[in-house]
């Protein structure tokens, strides 16, 4: 073992023991703040209103097409982009052709450290804390996808840089933004559901392969792709084509989160904020289709419990996936007696969707990004929309409104009004998540308990393997 890998060993084992000593109270108190209108973080390094901010764009293909685009539309000077795919690369080149182009964001950020105030991050779920990370040691500004992170380390490792190195940061849950998901968050706040006992959230992903083994062919590595750095932290493994790049590396869960981490982070957005999740007890996977050592099941149905928090009461929440055009496996759903309200309203039960049941009323969310929703209270045997509901009427609006997703980071970076979605309140979000991923891991029916302070089962080691991930040399976060 030389030098450099006993150095990150050593830093490894103390951020460890750093992140593992943040307390539970702490936890509860930025879960609280999370449904409110947040004074934090603060931010160390805020830029005048009319300053040009020189950001540089880490994957630059699929979302991250869009989130190049939004960038300059937000008014940035985009001085590098990032790819392992030249193609892609090449392809957003032609629109900004001043920036410098590059395939490896590690050494993008070693030679542009002076030049860049920012990045965005859009690369597949297993690079972003590394890339992310490795930034904001730099003291630059972070906008990164979501699921912020691939690990439960991860996510309470970024979220510790993002406060220690005081910049602008914001997660890629676009739905943050929208005034519907704001507003629902207030009306369950002001009391209209009662107390909140149980949640269900289901979605229709994966639309991508999973529930699958391995390939055993190996094909050759087109030559615009660079498969070593695609790979990054990740054990290395052949190439096969269309299995893992572009989009299909998803379901695989050394470069993906599943269906779970691809969507949770838009539908529970809503009831995390809500309800004020903090850390769950207990997290199992009830059931799921077959299930394989290296991909997430076609299906599946995640508990977690959640206790009693600050006003709120404990909680059970349950959580679904699986699309209904599978021919394999029928997708797992709610229980019909539930949603029979819900079906009845959309003639027909909807692919996805977030409801909380309270003692008093139900909230329904059809969109992913909770910019809709609907409400039946009391004796009422239909649901109306929320913003037409005399219940929700009665709630007066607090929360403050957004300028857009994206434009918040940038207002964030210039006069430092923190972002919705702030990675203090993002890792939290990724970090419950996460969890799920965790337990379907470590198998179908083990009721995990969990020490959230601590990242760690009381009752099932096995999941520690899954916590924090061993990367490849080169690639620490």
């Amino acid at each position: 073992m030389n030098n450099r890998t006993k150095l990150q060993e050593n830093m490894v084992q103390n951020n460890s023991s750093a992140l593992r000593a943040q307390s539970r109270r702490e936890f509860l108190r930025a879960s609280a703040l999370a449904a409110a209108a947040v004074s934090f973080p603060y931010v160390g390094n805020v830029l005048g209103a009319n300053d040009r901010l020189n950001v540089a764009c880490i994957g630059v293909g699929g979302k991250g097409d869009s989130d190049t685009n939004e960038a300059a539309r937000c008014g940035a000077n985009l001085v590098a982009l990032c790819d392992v795919d030249e193609n892609t690369l090449a392809r957003k080149a032609q629109k900004y052709p001043e920036a410098k182009r590059y395939r490896d964001f590690r050494k993008l950020l070693e030679e542009m450290d002076k030049s860049i105030d920012a990045v965005t991050v859009s690369t597949p779920d297993h690079c972003h804390a590394i890339a992310s990370g490795m930034a904001m040691k730099l003291g630059k500004h972070v906008f990164c996808q979501k699921p912020l992170t691939q690990t439960v380390y991860e996510a309470r490792l970024i979220r510790q840089l993002a406060k220690e190195k005081k910049v602008a940061t914001q997660m890629g849950n676009q739905g943050s933004a929208g005034g519907g998901l704001r507003r629902a968050v207030e009306v369950v706040q002001a009391g209209v559901l009662g107390p909140v006992r149980e949640l269900h959230v289901w979605t229709n992903r994966p639309i991508w392969p999973q529930g699958i083994e391995r390939p055993q062919h190996e094909d050759p590595v087109p030559a615009n792709l660079d498969w070593d750095l695609w790979i990054g932290p990740a054990p290395m493994r052949p190439f096969s084509q269309g299995t893992y790049h572009t989009f299909n590396w998803r379901g695989w869960c050394d470069f993906g989160t599943g269906a779970l981490g691809d969507m949770a982070c838009h539908t529970v957005n809503l009831p995390f904020r809500a309800l004020k999740l903090g850390y769950p007890t207990l997290v199992e996977t009830e059931e799921s289709s077959q299930v394989f050592k290296e991909t997430y099941p076609k299906t599946s149905r995640i508990r977690f419990e959640f206790p009693q928090r600050e006003d709120m009461v404990p909680l059970k929440f349950w959580w679904y996936d699986g699309n209904p055009a599978e021919r394999d496996v029928k997708p797992m759903r709610p229980p019909a007696e539930l949603t029979k309200e819900v079906a009845e309203m959309h003639d027909k039960m909807p692919v996805a969707g977030c409801l909380l049941v309270g003692d008093k009323g139900k909230l329904f969310s059809p969109d992913d990004y909770g910019s809709q929703s609907f409400l039946m209270v009391k004796d009422e045997t239909e649901y109306n929309a929320l913003n037409q509901h005399e219940a929700a009427r009665a709630v007066p609006s607090q929360m403050p409104r957004s300028p857009g997703h994206m434009q918040e980071w940038f207002r964030m970076m210039r006069d430092g009004t923190p972002a919705y979605s702030n990675f203090d309140i993002a890792a939290y979000l990724t970090e419950i998540i996460l969890l799920g991923c965790i337990a379907t891991r470590a198998g179908v029916g083990r009721k995990m308990q969990w020490d959230g302070p601590n990242m760690k089962s009381p009752n099932c080691p096995e999941a520690a393997q899954f916590v924090q991930r061993q990367n490849r040399p080169g690639w620490a976060v």
